[in-house]
Formats: structure tokens, sequence, C-alpha cells
């Protein structure tokens, strides 16, 4: 069983061995917080310039679909490259937010053309929610204790669970039942998850807080951007789905 102190993160992105040998040398420039933010702010700045090329585009034209297949299988194997290469982040995790933005346009464009007003909604709380928590955990409001790690670690790893069994049913054309519906199981479901997604934030805030006080390599401060926007894209579509659900309800 991992040692629950060492948890400090259930984003796959900032686990506990992420800072561990990282470390500015004698000389170097090391990790803050405040480049962490920069870095952050000019990831989402592409992601926001890509998803708008395919979001305008919309879903009638044929090259949306492909646009979105190339963003998610791109991104899912840039992420896996960060990941295991955090020195290349600098590169990747702009190529990632690229990416990503060409699949969340194209997501978006087809919800929105099903539930016309809903993404802007989905947008507006997924930077709220960001915004509230981020002064939440400043002021103190939100501490990221160990059991509080430990409990987020936890629910993230059932969350993903639950998803991972879905995919291996859909191959043989089931699902588990109701957590997709608009019926109230499927809305509390998307709600927990919303909810999981959102506390991850604050498990990111702290461990990029805790990188910056380790003197981790410059480097490190385009990873823990990586690690924010990973959060923040699933945060995103969790409550995309959730508004869906809850229209398809009235």
């Amino acid at each position: 069983m991992a040692n629950p102190i060492a948890m400090r993160s259930s984003n796959p992105a900032l686990t506990d061995e992420t800072f561990r040998g990282a470390r500015a040398g004698i000389g170097e420039n090391a990790m803050t917080i405040q480049g962490t933010v920069n870095k952050t702010g000019f990831a989402l700045v592409i992601l926001m310039v890509a998803a708008s090329y395919t979001w305008n585009l919309g879903v009638a034209d044929p090259r949306v679909p492909a646009f979105t297949m190339v963003g998610v299988l791109g991104g899912l194997v840039l992420a896996m490259v960060t990941i295991f290469k955090k020195e290349w982040a600098g590169t990747t995790t702009p190529m990632y937010a690229a990416l990503e933005g060409l699949a969340l346009g194209g997501i978006s464009a087809t919800f929105e053309a099903r539930f016309p007003g809903l993404v802007s909604q989905a947008v507006f709380l997924t930077f709220g929610t960001l915004g509230a928590l981020l002064l939440a955990y400043r002021s103190g409001l939100i501490r990221a204790t160990e059991n509080f790690k430990l409990g987020i670690f936890a629910a993230t790893g059932g969350i993903a669970l639950v998803y991972l069994v879905n995919f291996v049913m859909s191959f043989f054309g089931s699902g588990i039942p109701m957590i997709h519906s608009s019926g109230t199981v499927g809305i509390v479901f998307s709600v927990i998850v919303v909810g999981v997604a959102a506390l991850n934030l604050v498990l990111d805030f702290d461990f990029i807080e805790h990188g910056a006080e380790s003197g981790a390599p410059k480097y490190m401060e385009w990873y823990g951007a990586f690690g924010l926007l990973v959060t923040l894209v699933w945060l995103y579509l969790e409550i995309l789905r959730l508004l869906a659900k809850l229209q398809e309800r009235r």
C-alpha cells in the first residue's frame, strides 16, 4: 500500500514521485509559484485558441471529427511522454494544450449543437471553480491535510475504475447502468465526479507549492502547468456532462 504521507496529489501527472531527485543545481533557476501561474496561463491561451478553431468550424464540417480524434489521441500520447520525461515539459505542455484544445473545441461544438448555451455555462463554472478553490486554498479555508489527500486519491481512483470498467463493457455492447443517464442516479454520479475533480485542484495547488518550496528546477514550472491543465480539462468535461444531463431532464 502506498504511503499516504507521500500522496500529495491524485493527479496522474503530479504523483509522489514527481519531485523526487528533482532539485535545481547551484546557479540554476528554481521553480516558483508565479512562474507556474504564468506558464499555466500561457498554456490555457493556447488551448482556447485551438478550441476556437474547431469550435468555429462547427459540427457540420466533416473535418471536426478528425480534428477531435487527433486531439484526443495526440493529447494522450503527449501526456504520457510528459509524465515520463518531465524535463521536456517546456515543449510538450504547449503541444498538449493545442491538441486538447482541438479535442475540446469539437466536443464542445457537439454539445452546443444539442444544448445551445451549455458550453458558455460550463466554461464559466470551470473557471469560477478554479478561482473559488484557489482563493479558499490561499486563505487557508481549505487545507490539503494528509487525510484529505488520501480521501481524494481514493475517490479519484474509484472513479477511474468505474470509467475503465464501463469502457471495457462497451466493447460487449453493454455498460454500467444509469451512470450516463439523465436520471437521478446519473445526475448524482456526475455531481460526485465534478466534486472530486474540483477538489483535485486543491491537491494540485498544494503540490505546486511544495515543488516551489523544495527548490525544484525551473522546467518543473511547465510540468506543474501541465498537471493543472490535466485537472482543468477533466473538470470542464465533467461539468459539461452534468449540465447536459440536467438539460435532458427538463
